[in-house]
């Protein structure tokens, strides 16, 4: 008999998740002598629980589905939901009696980090009732932190679009003659690597970003003034690239001395500041012009410059996460694996999302480099291929067309 897929996005947004949704539903609108209906959850597990399910079978023409392709965001809508960790919590069964409500038989869930762990949870309550209902995890993040794949679809993106800003940055802070210092935070609770890819914006050595901190290494504010103070002796013009994870050697936080960090239901530190803080240490200390850009949400949900790998691969992992669950396979995240850099080549691959979830994949010590404030080749190796590519994007009275559900 004939079951139905139901797929949601969950955790911040990317540049391409969407075209992650776009593989599931183009795969699954192809696989009728499997699939009878395809549903889509309204802000994830969290709107699926309040009976928020919207039919997606028969709505969407291929021309629609394409606009859908290149919008930002999260077209389904997104959530921060964590779900119990003891699985006799009355939340499973009411879960799964939805499940057979809908007729359902397949579960994709988009998302990062968090959004494993709901995918682990439901996967091994599904075990204990041995219920059939087949649920894979298709990953996203710009933060690429996920462990048991190469990258995560969304960081490419992001990382083209943070390198292309700091390259612009780095112009613009370039056209005075008086001394000056531009700090630009980019996002990175844990891991930098998308700030790692600001070493792209480089046009030639010793350019800007002279500096770039990674919250892999403790931050020093004194070693900081001393590095700031000595790249002034050579170059008017400073740009350093700084993770909002940004830490002292004690694990505090800098954004935290300014008291402004807040927690989210998931008990994590909403890191916002970091910039503004070392903009105020840089003025008071070396009393000379500074001041301090945060990218914020734009640098993970701008379309502007998508890279045509990226959104490619993230559409690849939703047809592939289609294709395993009516493969049988369940409790698992679809993983890229790299073949080669040169020419780059990758296959796609499944792996135990217990292995993923709750775990950080963080840029390894010897890639950072210059007493831990730059970065080498070897991570330049591996980003590049991941920027490649160029994509045209539907265009309405000059303006970018993007799909929305009213």
């Amino acid at each position: 008999m004939k079951k139905n897929l139901i797929v949601g996005q969950s955790g911040g947004p990317t540049a391409v998740i969407n075209s992650s949704l776009y593989g599931v539903i183009a795969e699954a609108l192809k696989s009728t002598d499997s699939i009878e209906t395809v549903y889509g959850m309204e802000n994830g597990i969290e709107g699926f629980l309040k009976g928020k399910v919207i039919p997606i079978t028969g709505q969407f023409s291929d021309e629609e589905l394409k606009v859908i392709q290149t919008t930002p965001g999260a077209y389904l809508g997104s959530c921060r939901y964590k779900l119990p960790a003891d699985l006799e919590n009355e939340v499973y069964p009411k879960l799964f009696q939805e499940f057979e409500k809908l007729n359902i038989g397949y579960f994709l869930y988009i998302g990062g980090n968090d959004s494993m762990d709901t995918v682990s949870k439901l996967s091994r309550y599904a075990e204990s009732i041995q219920s059939s209902v087949r649920i894979l995890g298709i990953p996203k993040t710009i933060d690429n932190d996920l462990v048991c794949t190469d990258h995560t679809p969304g960081f490419g993106s992001a990382a083209k679009f943070v390198a292309s800003c700091v390259r612009e940055i780095a112009i613009d802070a370039s056209i005075y003659d008086a001394k000056s210092v531009t700090i630009v935070e980019i996002m990175g609770r844990h891991a930098g690597w998308l700030t790692a890819a600001s070493v792209l914006a480089r046009k030639f050595e010793q350019d800007n970003p002279v500096l770039i901190y990674l919250p892999e290494s403790n931050f020093d504010e004194e070693d900081f003034l001393k590095e700031l103070d000595h790249h002034l002796q050579t170059k008017k013009n400073l740009v350093v690239c700084v993770s909002e994870g940004l830490h002292d050697a004690s694990g505090t936080f800098i954004c935290e001395k300014d008291g402004c960090a807040g927690v989210d239901s998931f008990g994590h530190k909403m890191l916002a500041g970091c910039g503004k803080y070392l903009e105020e240490l840089v003025k008071q200390r070396l009393n000379i012009k500074v001041r301090s850009v945060e990218l914020n949400v734009v640098q993970r949900c701008s379309s502007a410059l998508l890279s045509e790998t990226d959104l490619n691969e993230a559409a690849l992992a939703g047809q592939t996460g289609v294709q395993s669950v009516l493969k049988g396979e369940t409790g698992k995240m679809v993983a890229f694996k790299r073949i080669s850099d040169t020419p780059y080549e990758l296959t796609l691959d499944l792996v135990d999302v217990n292995q993923v979830c709750n775990q950080e994949k963080k840029v390894p010590k010897e890639w950072i480099t210059k007493n831990q404030t730059d970065i080498g080749e070897e991570f330049l190796s591996y980003v590049r291929p991941l920027i490649q590519g160029n994509v045209t994007i539907p265009h309405k009275d000059g303006l970018p067309l993007f799909a929305y559900r009213k």
